[in-house]
């Protein structure tokens, strides 16, 4: 990558951007606008159902409204508005998270990685124009799920692919890679959010829709530093789709586990937290209301602004031999996330039924921001690394996994934001991420053997 696309960015750092396949960057691209088109969607998701689709006049215009809402509750009991939106909003979300396990063997056993992403990225787009009509509501979520599933783990298994197994560029890469992802989420609550609370939910929408586009145009743009899809057998022995060293199955393991915990009580953050927002913040600022939507950009500009220093840190203690390793990082996350929920709890707690400033609200962000990068890329770096090429974007599938279960997670408890106080509902989320946190110093030992066991994953699932 040429460093004069990135003025006014320190020489080292320039260098070492510059030290990365241009393939990279088409990715990181191609997927900030993937998140801008679902995370502004997903920013106006539930308010958008509580405020409108879900209220008598308009829910019956859905088609197939009706098996939908009587499978939820089947699960859940009967469901008034907010928890019903909860539930979609977790389904939705949860399906999402899922869909990159079929959209992975679709990937590496069928149509390759390239078309894979190509075919999602037209199903992203159909989806988010059939949001602009009610009656399409279900059939514009299953196009989402479709198409987010077709690209999540084929992009994320294509930056796997610009990298030697044994290049440590490539924890760097998956960081930069997700830097991409939270550019796109912060970007995208200011323009769907702010066009579908200001002048229609469905101008919102459409936005998403011109993102994916975007995305899939730079993708197209792109498509030759990329790399070649990865040679797949027709048929192989099920032992093939095991890693190398068999002790990282239980590494894997445990990483699943506590991205689930960090993506469970993060995760809130995009459901109720809407909600208490809107009732509980004071969002005025000489005479302007500030979008309930635009609080959905703090945590991911926290991550970008906090990327470079804390790559810096890593490189720095690398050098010293004195990087913390995997379960290191993740348990830091875990930590961080734990108290910037707590710190929300507290301030619901005080607050009661009034309204709190929202600069009250900026160190809860930046603290699961910090979490966010000592789990997510980090778990998902060894994922990648520790699948067997030919196996890399179903590994990656199954890695999202965590997220359609903990997706779920956040919509059944989600249900419950209005029996019980705020105060206790955060603290209820805070707690999640702290039982994270205690199951890695439980298996701090056994984990420490194992990684020594498998000293090529040690030091660089960064």
């Amino acid at each position: 990558m040429n460093s004069s696309i990135v003025p006014g960015v320190r020489p080292g750092i320039r260098r070492r951007l510059a030290s990365h396949p241009p393939g990279l960057f088409v990715l990181a691209m191609t997927e900030m606008w993937e998140r801008f088109s679902f995370s502004g969607m997903q920013t106006l998701l539930v308010l958008y159902m509580v405020q409108g689709l879900l209220t008598p006049a308009r829910v019956g215009r859905i088609a197939g409204f009706a098996p939908l809402r009587a499978f939820l509750e089947s699960i859940y009991g009967a469901l008034g508005p907010q928890p019903l939106a909860s539930a979609i909003f977790g389904l939705y979300t949860g399906l999402i998270f899922f869909m990159p396990v079929i959209g992975g063997y679709v990937g590496d056993r069928l149509i390759g990685q390239h078309r894979t992403v190509l075919l999602g990225a037209v199903l992203m787009t159909i989806g988010h124009f059939l949001m602009a009509f009610d009656v399409t509501f279900i059939v514009a979520l299953a196009a989402l799920i479709l198409g987010a599933g077709c690209i999540k783990g084929n992009i994320s298994t294509q930056v796997a692919g610009l990298y030697a197994d044994d290049d440590r560029r490539r924890a760097d890469g998956f960081q930069i890679f997700s830097a991409g992802i939270n550019l796109g989420v912060v970007v995208a609550p200011l323009v769907c959010g702010t066009l579908g609370e200001v002048f229609g939910w469905h101008y919102g929408f459409v936005a998403a829709g011109a993102g994916m586009l975007i995305g899939l145009a730079i993708y197209c743009a792109g498509r030759r530093h990329l790399p070649a899809d990865t040679k797949r057998a027709v048929r192989e022995p099920a032992s093939s789709l095991l890693p190398e060293k068999p002790a990282l199955l239980w590494i894997l393991l445990l990483c699943f586990v506590l991205t689930t915990c960090f993506l469970t009580a993060a995760g809130q953050l995009g459901n109720a937290y809407s909600l208490w927002i809107q009732a509980h913040v004071a969002r005025g600022i000489g005479g302007y209301t500030v979008p309930v939507t635009w609080f959905q950009t703090l945590t991911p500009l926290a991550s970008i602004a906090a990327t470079p220093a804390l790559l810096s840190v890593w490189r720095r203690q690398a050098a010293r031999n004195a990087e913390p390793g995997l379960q290191q990082k993740m348990g830091i996350g875990l930590l961080l996330t734990a108290a910037g929920l707590g710190l929300l709890a507290l301030i619901a707690a005080m607050a009661g039924r009034g309204a709190v400033p929202g600069i009250l609200l900026v160190p809860t962000h930046i603290l699961v921001a910090l979490g966010y990068l000592f789990t997510w890329p980090v778990a998902l770096a060894l994922f990648s690394q520790a699948a067997p090429p030919h196996a890399r974007a179903m590994y990656i599938g199954a890695f999202f996994i965590s997220s359609f279960i903990a997706s779920n997670l956040v919509g059944w408890l989600g249900g419950f934001y209005m029996t019980v106080t705020p105060g206790l509902f955060w603290g209820a989320h805070a707690s999640i991420a702290l039982a994270g946190a205690l199951l890695v110093i439980a298996t701090a030992r056994p984990m420490r053997r194992l990684l020594l066991s498998t000293s090529t994953m040690q030091g660089r699932s960064a």
